[in-house]
């Protein structure tokens, strides 16, 4: 794999870690500005928002200028924002740092799929855009703990620090390392144009891509968001332990991501499908397992494993039908995740607030999932209805290699 994927991989991890440490470090900074924890959870909330809005923005903005030069942009906006939330003296200017680090993730990994997919063969391209997740996952493992305990040690304002320097090293990285391409519109560079990149939202498979990212991913987030008193309440964990079981989480979503990129290169929606469905069955048999310690553990990192097995298939799936124009799309797809996220969280408060049990979550999760299969196989059967019609177009299309970044094989 080209290092240029490293340089993208470190900017991920800044990013993962920065989005998921602040669940640990609430109280924290609750009591420092005297607000209540709940209060202190906008800055979650926040950033989910960030992210939704953002994608598609940036995206716009990075339509007009080189990608390389994007991806530095949105790294130095990720450092200002983290810097601002370290510093911050008032809770308002927190949470304003959280969301202009927020505005930043998005288009940096739909932009930086983009860039990775052109640094590859055709055939290796999901595993390349894997690879450059594989920031985001390990971040669950490593990143998140550590910026916890510096944070529960020395302070929150710490962490944020430390992950400023992140990005800065993701920065540095991505200068030394992401092969140079010229502005558009200069050096025979071609860029689409905004109207063409809004165009991709007419096809019927993009759309279902994204309606597939939102409901599968989002299954996930059903479950793990409330996977601390579903394991104190149902399981009998102490909640010092959860923190271990959302490192096995963790460990299986790294497993899961690489494990999709190198079968989605090989059959992309049999892989997307099979994950979906396990996914599926997992999450409705993790409704029983919870109350379990030993099934509970070995049941949370198989969901992270099923659900980012779904990531490089999805991104790549929209990249593929989207090939003359892929930015906004892939950016917005990122935006999709967060959504989904946001959307799972609330339905699985909804049914614990109803009454339904502590591992009602669970039910949602497989729900959505199973919906996400549903929209799989109606994607392929679309698929299989458009190369049967008579002078068809080929189902899948490859995206071209970036015309201004060189393929390494």
């Amino acid at each position: 794999m080209p290092l240029a994927l490293l340089a993208l991989a470190i900017g991920a991890f800044g990013i993962g870690t920065t989005e998921f440490v602040v669940m640990g470090l609430l109280p924290q900074v609750a009591q420092d500005f005297g607000v209540s924890v709940p209060t202190a959870g906008l800055l979650t909330t926040g950033y989910a928002l960030g992210v939704v809005v953002g994608a598609p923005l940036l995206a716009v903005l990075g339509t007009r200028i080189s990608r390389k030069r994007m991806l530095m942009l949105l790294m130095g906006l990720f450092v200002a924002g983290n810097l601002l939330t370290a510093l911050a003296p008032t809770f308002g200017l927190v949470l304003a740092g959280r969301i202009t680090a927020s505005l930043a993730h998005g288009a940096f990994f739909g932009i930086g799929s983009i860039v990775a997919a052109g640094l590859v063969a055709p055939a290796r391209r999901a595993g390349a855009i894997a690879m450059m997740f594989t920031g985001l996952t390990v971040a669950n493992v490593v990143g998140v703990p550590l910026g916890t305990l510096v944070g529960q040690q020395v302070g929150w304002r710490a962490t944020f620090a430390l992950v400023a320097a992140l990005g800065v090293a993701g920065l540095a990285g991505i200068a030394a390392l992401v092969p140079a391409d010229p502005r558009p519109g200069t050096d025979g560079a071609h860029r689409p144009g905004i109207r063409r990149e809004l165009a991709a939202f007419r096809n019927v498979q993009v759309v279902l891509a994204m309606l597939m990212t939102v409901l599968g991913f989002g299954g996930v987030f059903a479950a793990i968001t409330y996977i601390a008193p579903m394991m104190t309440g149902a399981a009998g964990y102490a909640e010092s332990s959860v923190t271990w079981l959302l490192v096995l989480f963790g460990l299986g979503m790294v497993a899961g991501n690489l494990i999709g990129g190198r079968y989605a290169d090989r059959r992309l929606m049999p892989m997307l499908m099979t994950a979906l469905g396990a996914l599926a069955v997992v999450l409705a048999l993790f409704a029983f397992t919870a109350h379990d310690k030993v099934l509970a553990a070995l049941t949370v990192p198989l969901i992270g494993a099923l659900g980012f097995a779904t990531v490089p298939p999805l991104q790549k799936r929209v990249l593929d039908r989207t090939a003359d124009a892929p930015t906004l799309a892939s950016a917005v797809n990122i935006g999709a995740f967060n959504l989904g996220n946001a959307l799972a969280a609330w339905l699985g408060g909804a049914v614990l607030s109803a009454g339904f049990g502590a591992t009602a979550p669970n039910w949602v999760g497989a729900l959505m999932a199973a919906a996400a299969l549903g929209l799989a196989v109606l994607s392929t059967a679309l698929d299989r209805r458009s190369t049967a019609a008579p002078n068809a177009a080929p189902a899948t299309v490859a995206a071209p290699a970036d015309p201004r970044v060189p393929v390494h094989h």
